[in-house]
């Protein structure tokens, strides 16, 4: 079956990326708050051809038995130690899905305010990115069918509401371990000089997916590969050229502004050093 009528097959079935889509799409119709209007032919800055055929461009997940897997294993059962701590509580926090809440896992390590009333440009900005991660990673999430950790050891998550659409959502690759990577790079860029905080928020972001339980390491890992794909066809695109001198201009305005954070980083901080 060719790669896009697969892609549109997938986007129809997939539950997690339409509530993701409808949410966004919101935000994207604004044209007074973003840089570019956006397209209805495109998901978010690309258009279903047009995002990097990950099926293609992943390796297989771990076979049962093998030592990726049992890695895969190993990494599950240091995580499940955390439970109970800081760390899962902020793992917990990283699974909750909206877009707010998505970016607001980054403010912190970012160093400012990302929220569609003080930044809506940025916020529109990785809007649409996230759209377009996430619709890259759903045909191969569906082609290997990967069971989730939890399910396969039918054990809990972080996000017990969620279990039940989640074993039907396979785990390989992590598209929220993916847009949790395509936000850091993104964010890295706009601020160089917190690049190593912000990327290392990014890994701390795809850890929580593990933590969870709700996907393995190797998961995660294929999730940065998707990002990194997908965010380098983004970035080729007239559209995000030009939002994201907007965009440059709008960080750069708010920090002369002396805007912080909205969010509680000692928290999120003591978190992250605890583990």
């Amino acid at each position: 079956m060719p790669f896009t009528k697969l892609l549109v097959i997938t986007l129809v079935g997939a539950g997690a990326i339409g509530v993701a889509m409808s949410g966004h799409l919101k935000v994207l119709s604004r044209g007074t708050d973003t840089p570019a209007r956006y397209s209805a032919h495109k998901l978010g800055y690309l258009s279903p051809s047009e995002l990097p055929d990950v099926i293609a461009l992943l390796p297989a997940p771990p076979e049962p038995e093998s030592a990726k897997m049992k890695q895969d294993e190993a990494a599950r059962d240091a995580a499940l130690m955390l439970k109970g701590s800081a760390r899962y509580a902020l793992a917990a926090a990283d699974a909750v899905r909206n877009q707010q809440n998505t970016v607001d896992d980054f403010q912190c390590a970012f160093g400012m305010a990302i929220t569609t009333q003080l930044t809506p440009q940025l916020y529109a900005m990785l809007s649409r990115v996230r759209l377009d991660v996430r619709a890259a990673s759903y045909p191969a999430k569906n082609h290997f069918k990967r069971q989730r950790p939890f399910d396969r050891h039918d054990t809990h998550t972080c996000s017990p509401n969620e279990e039940r659409i989640a074993r039907q959502d396979f785990s390989y690759p992590s598209a929220r371990g993916a847009v949790g990577w395509s936000y850091a790079l993104v964010l890295a860029e706009l601020r160089p000089e917190r690049a190593v905080e912000i990327l290392g928020r990014g890994r701390n972001f795809g850890e929580s997916r593990i933590i969870c339980d709700q996907e393995w390491k190797s998961d995660v890992e294929a999730g940065t590969i998707v990002a990194a794909a997908t965010l380098n066809r983004i970035r080729a695109t007239d559209q995000y050229k030009a939002d994201f001198t907007a965009v440059q201009k709008e960080v750069a305005f708010q920090l002369a502004a002396g805007i912080k954070p909205t969010v509680n980083c000692s928290a999120e901080f003591a978190a992250l050093a605890s583990h």
